[in-house]
């Protein structure tokens, strides 16, 4: 897939305020600082179309992006940031699980995890939780730059038998680097593939 245009449609503090439910969308999510407007940023192959920023919780909003003006990236807010009240945390849970459990032309939540750390439970628990909800799912493994080859295998090996304690089976993933950007061409397949099925399906 070529990414020709990438327009920031806008931000929203509920997902009745998103634009019509007409595209395909994908939903970026993970834990805070997990590297999440960097690789929105490196698929998009354009710097700061997804604001990065060293301060957990900058993402706020449900921030909506037209790809090719055939398909929405969707950036939620990170999970699991503390240094915010308690009322705004609960806030932006209530309007991610809403997002995610109502919007009909969801196709999948990309979630986030850091390839440098063992599982986290915050990570577990969110992947838990799109699972009793039957919402689909894939796993990107971020920040694979910052790993020698080996040191990557066995670390995505080690977070995949952790999740197998509680999994049948596993979601596709993907290893990404928005510094290499390792991962963007199998990444960006992937949706082209979703998307067709998408298409064919409303033609249908």
């Amino acid at each position: 897939m070529i990414i020709k245009s990438v327009e920031f449609i806008g931000s929203f503090t509920k997902e009745s305020q998103a634009p019509k439910p007409e595209f395909p969308e994908y939903a970026f999510i993970g834990r805070s600082n997990v590297g999440k407007s960097s690789l929105i940023n490196m698929l998009c192959n354009q710097k700061g179309i997804a604001k990065v920023s060293g301060t957990p919780g900058k993402t706020q909003h449900i921030n909506y992006f037209l790809i090719n003006e055939s398909w929405y990236i969707v950036d939620l807010p990170g999970y699991g940031f503390a240094k915010v009240s308690k009322k705004s945390r609960a806030k932006w849970e209530a309007m991610i699980e809403r997002y995610l459990v109502v919007r009909p032309t969801l196709q999948c939540a990309i979630l986030l995890i850091d390839s440098r750390h063992p599982l986290q439970n915050l990570d577990l628990e969110f992947a838990n939780w799109l699972g009793e909800r039957h919402i689909p799912f894939v796993m990107s493994f971020t920040k694979s730059d910052k790993l020698k080859d080996q040191e990557k295998l066995n670390n995505v090996e080690t977070i995949n038998a952790a999740f197998l304690e509680y999994w049948h089976s596993l979601p596709q993933q993907f290893v990404t680097s928005a510094k290499s950007a390792e991962g963007r061409d199998e990444f960006l397949a992937f949706i082209e593939k979703t998307n067709k099925a998408f298409n064919d399906k409303m033609e249908n």
